[in-house]
């Protein structure tokens, strides 16, 4: 299924707190929410439009996660094109008016926006639908707030207060701006308990089965890798044995048929649907490919530091390619082709992790998780798997799908002489929402 956003009323399009005066002028083409939300179809066909918020290129149709890969490059990657606000992310000279941190907040907080006018309107959708159309509302704004306390705020540390600053929470919509609007940054404690707060309740809601969109397994794989960054060891274990042992994925075969598909894979459990016919593009393509597959100038290269990190015999390092005279990644090489998000293989890579390092094996000894991934690229079975085996193959498997940030700062690492925690490892939150909102706080530094 393919979602289309050119309907949504102009009403959905504001942001939290920086919407220009302009904004505020009420354009012949919108449609008052008393209409766009009074019905049960119109509701639906709000909820669709979320959908595609979370497919927008400041979410997770591409710029997010290329940051994420840019931020941490540390030599493996390097960042070749024209563009200022990806230069600036990969050298970490980030300014308060870069383009990548403002688009993400945009979009996050439209997407956010949508949700919140969706669960508002609960009361008039169908009854039998009711309670899913809520589970597919929070699960998107959990998915939202995710990637922003992730990228404005420091990281959650496994029993600290965590009293750092997060981002603003607004769980109610924003129709209008004034007094109201202006919020402040809740707390990474904070923001990670309402993460939880959605990602638990839209389990319990959402069927098993539901097409692209939202269902109980991929609630569960979100909470795994939420519960993984948080230090949640056991949490994230039970979420991540569910989803494998719900049966509803399966790892395909050949580890280059999981990339440039026209529909999800078995292994899919949420990715962004692209087609030539939708507005969206994947911006990882539009970045990481050449012009001969739809891509820029191959913006990004995959440098030999990264290429090292394989066995020779790895389908994984097979799976590279040259091309516009550097190495490239072939998972994001094909133009209007899905965009895996979360996958199967994650999921026996987290029970993995946890079960190591809890000293447990449950849903499967730590071994044949490892070996899922290991022996699909190729390799033989491993024995007596250690965390760093572990971690090692973590890296390889999930290399360039946006990981890369988010684990140097778990596993309190590094990445081009910062330590994890330096805020030059952050967004800072853009200029324009401090200058229209001044109750909001920056990120040291910016």
């Amino acid at each position: 299924m393919k979602f289309n956003k050119y309907w949504l009323p102009v009403l959905f399009m504001l942001s939290l707190a920086a919407c220009d005066k302009e904004l505020d002028l009420d354009p012949a083409q919108s449609i008052s929410e008393d209409l766009a939300l009074s019905t049960d179809a119109n509701v639906k066909s709000v909820l669709l439009g979320a959908y595609d918020g979370l497919a927008l290129d400041g979410m997770f149709g591409g710029n997010t996660m290329r940051d994420a890969e840019l931020m941490g490059a540390d030599g493996e990657i390097r960042w070749v094109g024209t563009f200022e606000g990806p230069r600036f992310v990969f050298f970490h000279q980030q300014i308060a008016n870069n383009f990548e941190a403002e688009n993400m907040w945009v979009d996050a907080y439209y997407t956010i926006n949508i949700c919140n006018n969706v669960l508002d309107a609960l009361d008039v959708v169908n009854e039998a639908d009711r309670a899913q159309v809520e589970g597919e509302a929070r699960w998107i704004r959990a998915m939202a707030y995710f990637q922003l306390v992730r990228f404005y705020g420091q990281a959650y540390e496994p029993g600290g207060n965590n009293s750092q600053l997060g981002v603003p929470i607004v769980l109610r919509p924003t129709r209008q701006i004034d007094e109201a609007s202006f919020v402040t940054r809740n707390t990474v404690e904070e923001t990670y308990a309402q993460i939880l707060d959605d990602l638990t309740k839209a389990k319990t809601l959402l069927p098993e089965e539901n097409g692209v969109q939202a269902n109980k397994h991929m609630a569960a794989a979100t909470l795994a890798r939420v519960y993984l960054q948080m230090g949640r060891y056991a949490d994230a274990r039970d979420n991540a044995s569910e989803v494998i042992e719900s049966g509803a994925y399966q790892l395909v075969s050949d580890y280059a048929a999981e990339w440039n598909n026209d529909d999800n894979s078995s292994e899919d459990i949420y990715a962004v649907q692209v087609s030539s016919q939708d507005f969206l593009e994947s911006t990882l393509v539009v970045y990481y490919s050449i012009p001969a597959f739809g891509g820029r100038d191959g913006d990004i290269e995959i440098l030999q530091k990264h290429l090292d990190l394989y066995d020779p015999n790895d389908a994984r390092l097979a799976f590279h390619y040259e091309g516009a005279g550097a190495m490239r990644t072939g998972k994001w090489r094909d133009q209007y082709r899905n965009q895996p998000v979360i996958r199967l293989a994650e999921m026996y890579l987290i029970r993995a992790e946890c079960n190591v390092r809890l000293g447990t094996s449950v849903g499967a000894p730590v071994d044949d998780d490892y070996n899922a991934t290991h022996t699909r690229a190729g390799l033989p079975a491993a024995s007596g798997v250690t965390l760093d085996d572990i971690l090692l193959e973590r890296r390889l498997e999930l290399a360039h799908e946006g990981h890369r940030l988010h684990d140097i700062k778990r596993l309190k690492g590094s990445a081009d002489g910062l330590n994890w925690d330096d805020n030059k490892l952050l967004y800072p939150i853009p200029a324009r929402e401090i200058e229209a909102n001044p109750k909001l706080q920056q990120n040291p530094g910016y």
